[in-house]
């Protein structure tokens, strides 16, 4: 499973950041490992340097085999907890992909 952490020009994208990240998704989506081809994880701070609530997005885009790229975005005031919950979502949606594809 390949991953690619991108930021737009408010995030400070450096090495530590992406570490912390790729081992994150390679332990939340573990179970969907053989399975997933690629994911791109797109981070953002729609205000820039002026402060706002909830202005952190995490967009994830996880490619299958097989299968359309599924997306999920998570708004949040940090960095974090936009990740963590644009995780979650995207945990909830491959278990319902792959068991709708397993009943049938």
């Amino acid at each position: 499973m390949k991953i690619q952490i991108n930021t737009d020009k408010n995030i400070e994208g450096h090495q530590r950041l992406e570490k912390y990240f790729s081992e994150e998704l390679e332990k939340g989506l573990a179970r969907f490992e053989d399975k997933i081809t690629r994911i791109e994880v797109h981070f953002g701070d729609e205000n820039g340097e002026k402060f706002g609530l909830n202005d952190k997005k995490c967009v994830l885009e996880v490619r299958t085999a097989g299968l359309q790229p599924l997306t999920v975005t998570e708004h949040a005031e940090t960095l974090e907890k936009a990740f963590s919950g644009a995780l979650s979502k995207a945990k909830k949606s491959l278990t319902t992909t792959f068991e709708k594809l397993k009943a049938h």
